[in-house]
């Protein structure tokens, strides 16, 4: 879908500039040859920093833990004035 949009920018842009649309045609290989290098080093940075969390958490691993259930958000009414309305599930309802 990215490579269609793409295309499709590019289109208009040959319509509108075509100067401009075919020197992109001759640029964007050597701008992603450029960046080839720093996309590696975010993945190698990524993969270790993924490695240093498993290093880090791998005592508490080996010991049984795992992660509890999800908290319960706080009720974001709880600090308001006693002016403002509280919304509640069952305010409406009389019989619960």
């Amino acid at each position: 879908m990215k490579a269609l949009l793409a295309l499709l920018v590019w289109c208009v842009l040959f319509v509108v500039c075509w100067p401009l649309a075919l020197l992109v045609l001759v640029l964007w290989p050597l701008a992603w040859l450029i960046a080839l290098p720093f996309r590696l080093v975010g993945i190698t940075f990524t993969a270790l920093f993924a490695f240093l969390q498993a290093l880090l958490f791998l005592p508490a691993r080996l010991l049984g833990w795992r992660p509890g259930p999800a908290r319960q958000r706080p009720d974001p009414a709880a600090g308001l004035p006693f002016f403002f309305p509280r919304h509640r599930d069952n305010a409406c309802n009389p019989h619960s």
